[in-house]
């Protein structure tokens, strides 16, 4: 029996860092999945900055939310310019 007047402690594991290209593959897929066309839908959320755009199949919805939609817009934008080879 544990002693109630002692702290009691407990660990808390921390989350595990995702990047923002993970978080794409991921809701990519999971609105694929679901038959969304995942272009439209991704800049809707981007333009307008609600998640109802995101579904919320496999934790994308959630998942997408942890990014800020400038940090979207910026990934975007450097994979465009490595894909067009602008550099």
């Amino acid at each position: 029996m544990q002693e109630l007047g002692n702290t009691q402690f407990f660990k808390v594991e921390a989350e595990k860092e995702i990047s923002v290209k993970e978080v794409f593959e991921a809701v990519f897929q999971a609105m694929t999945e679901k038959g969304y066309n995942p272009v439209n839908q991704i800049v809707g959320y981007i333009m307008s900055g609600d998640p109802t755009y995101i579904t919320s199949h496999k934790g994308a919805r959630s998942l997408i939310m942890k990014v800020e939609r400038d940090e979207l817009v910026e990934e975007l934008l450097e994979q465009y310019i490595v894909n067009n080879n602008w550099q």
